[in-house]
């Protein structure tokens, strides 16, 4: 269907059906192969199916991220659009959110990347951040940190398990696991003397 004529007179008969059923009418469609193009001409038929849509998702690949899918709000008659979203695909845990992904839907389907980096990649700068020269740091607190900074637990999780190769672990007291990187040593401790040397504060008066 690539003319509005013929468009038009379906959708209002959805929209009848819609209104009648108290329901939304899903329509799933799919792109043309013409790169490079801006999002609004790049469905397949009629522009009028999108014209006629009060609201549009945009679903795509990233390029340097072959398991990350980013839901694109492409418009939104009714509402302010909403944040893009991302999910994985990956073999071990098959589907999982990753969260609000900083991309437009021109640069999702252009393959042209996100303008920063995603929740995953700020959650593995942070827990290398955390674990710098050698410190090692409970799960727990790792987790908290990441919370202070807009990261959910589950994005550290998958963070964790990317970092697999450069990350250690080891349990201390049952239940409690420490992480630390992988080849940087910790931090020699300070000698009991040393910690308890005294000191002494000299006060100087000038006279004249």
């Amino acid at each position: 269907m690539n003319r509005a004529n013929e468009v038009r007179p379906m959708f209002r008969r959805l929209a009848d059906v819609a209104e009648c059923a108290g329901c939304a009418v899903v329509l799933i469609g799919h792109l043309n192969k013409s790169a490079g193009g801006q999002s609004a001409y790049r469905g397949l038929g009629s522009i009028d199916f999108r014209a006629a849509a009060r609201s549009v998702l945009l679903i795509g690949c990233v390029k340097r991220e072959p398991n990350i899918r980013v839901i694109v709000h492409d418009k939104s008659s009714l509402a302010p659009e909403g944040k893009p979203m991302a999910f994985c695909l990956d073999p071990e845990t098959v589907f999982s959110w990753v969260g609000e992904y900083d991309i437009t839907a021109d640069e999702l389907l252009s393959g042209a990347g996100g303008n920063s980096a995603t929740k995953t990649e700020q959650a593995e700068r942070l827990i290398l951040d955390l674990l710098a020269d050698g410190k090692e740091l409970a799960s727990e607190d790792i987790v908290k940190a990441a919370a202070e900074a807009g990261i959910s637990e589950r994005t550290v999780q998958n963070a964790k398990r990317n970092m697999s190769a450069v990350l250690g672990a080891r349990r201390v007291g049952g239940s409690m696991v420490q992480l630390h990187q992988e080849g940087v040593a910790p931090p020699k401790p300070q000698a009991e003397s040393a910690k308890r040397r005294p000191f002494a504060l000299c006060t100087f008066a000038l006279s004249r």
